[in-house]
């Protein structure tokens, strides 16, 4: 495995602080969760599908933080329902939210549809996080014009994004392919991450947007994959795959580093690695502006 370093003795205190991570329940989103709150967060939130992995997230977090207050959230980001209800429930629990993080998602899966009749990856790992996002805006903007806030909203992407790209009329579809078709609707899906956070500092520039890949990690993204996607995995990366712990080390350098030196709308490897922009900003220019007012028609229901 490589050797990933992060000093976790730079994570900020966040005394005052409310956070909310996605996927909390398992995977680098429970490790990052735990981690959080040995910093006396004001509060954690964090949403997962698993109430009863939930459980074993917050008796991790009391046997670190035994003071720690910790909210799980049900929410399954592959219905607009779902994410709304969670949304609305966040909302009633808290006056600000300091930091999100879209980590949870999906990888490699069968064809299929989620329960609105969108193509499943792509609902699962942008449209569910689009709506919680879409009404979450106005609480981060109030915190944002709180005294010395710091609001950031980190989306967590792959490499996969580089070879993505988006069929706006085949994503009310299967999208079935006969080769490779589970990684090409995945990176499609974290294409439409990584375009996300680009758009959205554009839109509302009072929140620090930016998106990052973790690293191919060791978790069940991984290991829950078929045979045949487990042995492509481990040999496309071979050599690089790493802990569930070095899995965390992107998230906590993004909502440790200073404000100053992150690019908004920047893509960022492990650890803290600022991409080029070239492909970025030629897949923006092709689909960023499209990806928004899609994204908004197909949550409108929801935002009304």
């Amino acid at each position: 495995m490589p050797s990933l370093t992060f000093d976790k003795s730079t994570i900020p205190d966040l005394s005052s602080r409310v956070l909310l991570i996605t996927g909390g329940t398992g995977g680098i989103g429970a490790e990052i969760t735990v981690e959080i709150a040995k910093h006396s967060p004001s509060h954690i939130f964090f949403t997962g599908r698993n109430a009863k992995s939930a459980e074993v997230t917050i008796g991790r977090i009391k046997s670190v933080a035994p003071n720690a207050l910790v909210t799980f959230v049900k929410c399954d980001l592959a219905s607009l329902d779902s994410v709304n209800e969670a949304a609305d429930s966040i909302l009633a629990q808290t006056s600000r939210l300091d930091i999100f993080l879209a980590n949870a998602g999906i990888m490699a899966q069968p064809a299929g549809l989620s329960a609105d009749g969108y193509e499943i990856h792509f609902a699962t790992n942008h449209l569910g996080h689009a709506l919680l996002t879409k009404k979450l805006i106005p609480l981060l903007e109030k915190t944002a014009d709180l005294p010395g806030s710091d609001v950031r909203v980190v989306y967590t992407t792959s490499l996969g994004w580089k070879g993505g790209n988006l069929e706006f009329p085949r994503l009310k579809t299967t999208m079935e392919s006969a080769i490779l078709g589970r990684w090409i609707r995945y990176g499609n899906s974290k294409l439409a991450n990584m375009l996300y956070a680009r758009e959205l500092t554009r839109r509302h520039p009072k929140l620090l947007s930016y998106s990052l890949h973790p690293g191919a990690v060791d978790t069940g993204l991984i290991n829950d994959l078929k045979f045949s996607d487990r042995v492509f995995v481990r040999a496309s990366m071979m050599n690089k795959i790493i802990t569930p712990e070095q899995g965390t080390f992107n998230h906590l350098w993004a909502i440790s580093v200073p404000r100053g030196t992150v690019k908004a709308g920047g893509f960022y490897e492990p650890v803290g690695v600022y991409s080029s922009e070239d492909l970025a900003v030629e897949k923006e220019k092709k689909y960023g502006k499209e990806l928004w007012e899609y994204t908004d028609n197909a949550l409108k229901q929801w935002l009304a």
